[in-house]
């Protein structure tokens, strides 16, 4: 029999040294001394009569119960999580904070403004934006809303595609006088400027590795901003959603929209937030305010010169 009964807490506190793997780092997310941990876990495994973590040179290791203690603070966790999603999509006024998630293109291209026109149509309202080229974990409330550009939206989220990404390929304008008389074939055979490969798998990205020489290739970068900067310095041509390149009157296109670059533009939340109130707030005035701009998101604000 335990001589000192078990808290909620005292299983956080396993699952935290065994992410840890010791007592140093766990004291240092918990905030406290690393005595006050090495004594609780004692008093744990004397008042359980087991031990909960082997020790190694390496770090500390989990044993059989040791495991059994982190998976129940791991279910705990994620009940806990539920119920607060269950209680957010109850909120009956579009009143509070709004967690959403984007990525650094659409927020400084498209999103900002929108933002501030939302912010002013309900004033009880406050945004807290994340920014992340990968996708967050709407299940775990690290975000409420994600407005993604994709072609497979996550099937554990519910939304609607408010518009079509249009990409094409484009070049500095001064490089390029006249861009009408270019021949796309000869394109592949100048220097290009192509996405990381944390992006790798965006059709644009497989368009360059796929057509373009890897010697020609002579600027990477992780961001689609970072690649329009690229392409406006004169590095090198390069896809661009059409977007953010036919606002900036120093880039020219050089293609016709491929349809092969584009994505779907989303407003994703989770099912048990959709009939929130400030989620549905949210999502509403930006499917309106995102249509409004549909015209240059699909390529149409710009003909090629």
């Amino acid at each position: 029999m335990a001589k000192q009964p078990l808290e909620w807490d005292d299983f956080r506190l396993v699952k935290i040294i065994a992410e840890a793997s010791g007592l140093a780092g766990a004291a240092e997310r918990l905030g406290v001394n690393h005595s006050t941990v090495f004594r609780r876990l004692g008093q744990m495994e004397d008042g359980l009569g087991v031990k909960l973590f082997e020790r190694h040179r390496t770090g500390y290791v989990l044993t059989p119960a040791g495991e059994e203690m982190a998976a129940l603070a791991e279910q705990m966790e994620e009940n806990v999580t539920a119920f607060t999603r269950k209680l957010a999509g109850q909120a009956v006024a579009p009143a509070g904070e709004l967690r959403v998630t984007t990525n650094d293109s659409l927020l400084i291209h498209l999103l900002t403004p929108l933002f501030t026109r939302f912010l002013v149509s309900c004033p009880e309202m406050r945004l807290d934006v994340v920014l992340a080229n990968q996708a967050l974990n709407l299940s775990k409330r690290d975000a409420d809303v994600a407005i993604r550009a994709t072609d497979t939206p996550p099937e554990t989220l519910v939304g609607r595609r408010v518009a079509t990404i249009a990409w094409a390929i484009y070049g500095r304008a001064a490089d390029f006088p006249d861009p009408g008389s270019i021949d796309p074939s000869t394109l592949v055979n100048r220097p290009w400027v192509a996405l990381g490969d944390n992006l790798a798998t965006l059709k644009a990205a497989r368009y360059v590795r796929d057509r373009v020489a890897p010697e020609l290739i002579a600027y990477r970068v992780n961001t689609v901003l970072g690649l329009a900067e690229a392409v406006e310095a004169g590095t090198g041509i390069g896809p661009l959603p059409c977007f953010i390149a036919d606002a900036n009157p120093s880039l020219v296109r050089l293609s016709d929209i491929n349809p092969d670059f584009s994505a779907g533009l989303w407003l994703l939340t989770h099912p048990d937030l959709r009939q929130s109130a400030r989620v549905r707030a949210f999502m509403d005035f930006m499917a309106v305010e995102i249509g409004k701009q549909r015209k240059a998101i699909e390529g149409y604000g710009r003909k090629i010169a």
